[in-house]
């Protein structure tokens, strides 16, 4: 099964996708950690990926392609995966469409996280709170003017694509603000028959 999760930071995205890593054997890919990961070996692609990098500019989208082409050969995605952080661009969904075409491996679903921004606020003041009381610190990112930001950034960049995907019947809809079980449910109903 191949899947891309969608939804504004804060949605749940990997809270199921870790799920279904565990009761599906699907491999959760995230560009950030893969590009890390690929430095790290010193593979072709991380240093090339690292040679933009390190200029400050952005990596061309035929090399995170071609890195998550290499991701998916690799024994741990042999059930399948699910892309969160790519595509984030119209060119980079077709390049990737394009990638898994000539793998004969299109994808499956594209599960759309439905969230309420307001309620995105208030579950980061309540995490941050959380943290604060338990830990005595709060994450670097459990801040408003940082969601404020990555909502932006999403909403100008990610969200644009869904009609992409909708056009080829793939994307199904959850509601990210139901309890984290319910929202495991309708991920779970929405993948039945794939």
């Amino acid at each position: 099964m191949r899947l891309i999760f969608f939804g504004p930071p804060g949605a749940g995205k990997g809270t199921q996708a870790k799920r279904l890593e565990e009761v599906r054997g699907l491999k959760q890919l995230s560009t950030g950690d893969m590009l890390r990961a690929e430095i790290a070996a010193s593979s072709d692609i991380g240093l090339d990926a690292k040679s933009y990098m390190d200029k400050g500019e952005l990596v061309p989208d035929a090399v995170l392609v071609a890195m998550i082409e290499h991701c998916i050969t690799e024994p741990d995605c042999a059930h399948g995966f699910i892309l969160d952080g790519f595509p984030r661009t119209i060119p980079q969904a077709k390049a990737l469409d394009a990638m898994l075409e000539k793998h004969g491996t299109p994808l499956d679903a594209i599960i759309e996280f439905q969230v309420d921004e307001e309620e995105l606020f208030a579950r980061v003041r309540r995490r941050a709170e959380d943290s604060l009381k338990n830990t005595g610190s709060v994450r670097s990112d459990d801040n408003e003017d940082v969601l404020k930001n990555r909502l932006k950034v999403y909403n100008d960049l990610t969200a644009p694509l869904l009609p992409y995907y909708r056009d080829k019947g793939l994307v199904k809809a959850i509601n990210g603000m139901n309890p984290v079980g319910q929202v495991a449910a309708d991920v779970d109903n929405a993948l039945s028959g794939l």
